[in-house]
């Protein structure tokens, strides 16, 4: 009897562990590094790269899309951004407002990004016609980025226009309209009041949800950019998100102006490696990775750099 207990333990637990071993090991496609979008990487670069120098800086981190924001100063380097992306095998994924040399550059090498553009808060006597009206200030430019074969991403910004349900009831009310081009573009780090209902948040905008962006979440956005892994929450959201099924493009920040935005970016990329680890083997990720801010700064490439001004809004 011993033997044969022997023998069932030697066959059948090595099985069982190797088939445990092989779910775990499944890592969500949209989660490798290979599949990311990097967001909120030109005018928040300390290191003020230009085209070319931010192109081989995704090149080294393995980073192959890019959602492009930008501001005034950089206009003229659009087409610069277009080439050297195209020069590394660098996806040009999402596009920040609109504008329209860049819509012509869009045309003129072929490329459809999404664009990305803050879904308001109306002053309207009631949620219909808040829904109506916002839904109409997004026509004109659904209808020019249909023209063009481009997405146009409905984006969080906080308000009323920020809330799940009225991203999902404006983007439905634009497809009646007969704009299929149409989706949401989910921040985390704009969504901090939906910390405790992110399951829920997720499942109803996923349908419509053409790209999620990560981010370090606490309670009271304090501070409002971390890096991945360095939240109170961000192990549950992520398992939140894994465990929904959603298999769409996903971004991670920089938009920290006072640091290179490799640095950040690298460091994002091992938050979310831990998080992996941990969802599959809850508390075997061992020590979290060094938050951006620990490493040591490289010195910024001034000359021939875009400088930023202005205000940032992403």
């Amino acid at each position: 009897m011993k033997l044969v207990n022997c023998f069932l333990f030697s066959v059948i637990i090595p099985g069982f562990l190797s088939c445990v071993a092989s779910v775990q090991a499944e890592v969500p496609a949209n989660l490798r590094t290979d599949k990311l979008a990097a967001w909120c990487i030109v005018p928040f670069d300390a290191n003020k790269r230009g085209p070319a120098a931010r192109a081989e800086m995704l090149v080294r981190l393995g980073i192959k899309r890019c959602a492009y924001d930008w501001r005034g100063e950089h206009v003229k380097a659009f087409e610069e951004e277009i080439l050297q992306y195209r020069k590394h095998g660098i996806e040009f994924f999402a596009f920040w407002a609109g504008h329209e040399e860049a819509y012509r550059l869009f045309e003129k090498h072929d490329i459809h990004p999404q664009v990305w553009r803050t879904l308001g808060s109306p002053d309207k006597a009631s949620e219909e016609e808040m829904i109506s009206s916002a839904a109409e200030s997004m026509e004109g430019i659904a209808t020019r980025l249909d023209g063009i074969g481009c997405k146009l991403g409905l984006y969080n910004h906080g308000g009323w226009g920020g809330e799940p349900k009225n991203l999902v009831a404006v983007c439905e009310e634009l497809r009646l309209r007969g704009y299929d081009n149409v989706g949401i573009v989910y921040n985390w780090h704009h969504g901090h009041e939906h910390i405790k209902n992110w399951r829920e948040s997720l499942e109803l905008m996923k349908p419509y949800l053409i790209c999620l962006n990560l981010n370090g979440m606490n309670d009271d956005a304090m501070p409002k950019i971390l890096e991945l892994s360095h939240g109170q929450h961000d192990q549950v959201m992520m398992q939140a998100v894994i465990e929904s099924g959603y298999d769409g493009p996903v971004g991670i920040l920089d938009h920290r102006s006072e640091l290179d935005s490799e640095i950040v970016l690298r460091a994002n990329l091992k938050g979310l490696a831990w998080l992996i680890r941990d969802y599959k083997q809850p508390g075997s990720a061992g020590r979290l990775p060094a938050e951006a801010s620990e490493q040591p700064k490289q010195k910024p490439k001034a000359k021939g750099s875009a400088q930023h001004s202005g205000k940032v809004f992403e």
